[in-house]
């Protein structure tokens, strides 16, 4: 009989343990290491996580622990759910502990600040490993939902389609059902500018501009993301797929998502600092939007809404001046 897959999920934050739990459904051994002992503690004796997702049982065949050697002994997949301007300080720390052959999975949706890289890149920058054992999992996948195993689905993607199979077989569940794709660039922009979106979609929402600016912020959102795509290589179908068009509509339409309730905190007219102090969990737009600025200026790629997020969110420009001369730039073809 042979032995059952390992996962070592670094860290037990909501989404780290929402899809460590899919992992364990699907069969896999599943280990959770978390900073705080309180918080493996209370996964190991209870089978909840308290602090990230309360009243949730989790599976017996997820265990948590603050050890990362540990976690990560022995795993065929390492997975890795942090903030994603955390990640390279974390991942060199981790770097000696990785299990030979394991294969890197990154959950996290963002844009490096100063480097511009994308997740996969720091992960390959840093582990000095090659593309093919890097695997991204992206999608329309707000974590207390997939937590209650409610329906969804998700894209894996990896360079080499047979590492991306071979997830999409751990983590494929009567309620998680994964598609697999190569296009590892346009999956992980769409991500990543799906947050900068909602935190635009949010700040309308708040400002109660309708329905009708919410349906042309994401619109005109992807349209952007194509654009950053396209001059970055991507294929253009990726973000009429999960990873793009469905990450985006979840994002800008659910209060689970965080960037839409941070955009929605400041477009009722709460400051910075005070949207910072009600928000528990990390909101990845508000730095990434910065970065995937600065990307996107680097290729020549025009994007007036991320501009326009960034001017409120780091500028101190107010959403009605921003909306105002949003709706006042020259007129132009739709497909420009």
């Amino acid at each position: 009989m042979s032995k059952p897959v390992k996962a070592a999920v670094l860290t037990a934050g909501s989404w780290g343990t929402a899809f460590g739990m899919v992992l364990a459904d699907a069969g896999c051994e599943v280990v959770l290491w978390g900073r705080r002992a309180e918080v493996t503690d209370a996964i190991n004796s209870t089978r909840t996580n308290p602090d990230y997702l309360p009243g949730v049982e989790l599976p017996e065949n997820l265990r948590a622990t603050t050890d990362p050697a540990e976690a990560m002994a022995d795993a065929d997949f390492t997975v890795l759910s942090m903030p994603s301007q955390t990640l390279r300080e974390n991942l060199a720390a981790w770097v000696p502990l990785l299990a030979p052959d394991t294969v890197l999975v990154s959950l996290m949706k963002g844009v490096e600040l100063g480097t511009t890289m994308r997740m996969s890149e720091v992960i390959e920058d840093v582990a000095k490993v090659g593309q093919d054992r890097i695997a991204v999992v992206t999608g329309p996948n707000l974590a207390r939902e997939v937590a209650a195993r409610m329906p969804a689905a998700a894209v894996v993607a990896c360079t080499d389609e047979a590492v991306a199979q071979r997830l999409q077989a751990n983590c494929h569940t009567p309620y998680f059902r994964p598609y697999t794709n190569t296009d590892v660039v346009g999956c992980e922009l769409g991500g990543a500018v799906k947050n900068v979106i909602g935190l635009a979609v949010g700040i309308a929402d708040g400002m109660g501009l309708g329905d009708n600016a919410k349906g042309s912020l994401i619109t005109r959102g992807l349209a952007e993301t194509t654009r950053l795509g396209l001059a970055l290589g991507a294929d253009p179908l990726t973000f009429s797929g999960l990873a793009g068009l469905g990450d985006l509509v979840a994002t800008c339409s659910s209060p689970l998502s965080r960037n839409h309730t941070f955009g929605t905190n400041l477009g009722r007219g709460m400051t910075l600092q005070e949207t910072v102090a009600v928000t528990k969990q990390t909101a990845e737009g508000v730095k990434s939007c910065e970065s995937v600025l600065d990307l996107a200026r680097s290729h020549g790629v025009d994007m007036p809404l991320t501009e326009t997020v960034v001017a409120i969110v780091h500028e101190g420009k107010s959403p009605v001046a921003a909306v105002k001369e949003l709706m006042s730039r020259s007129a132009k073809p739709e497909r420009r």
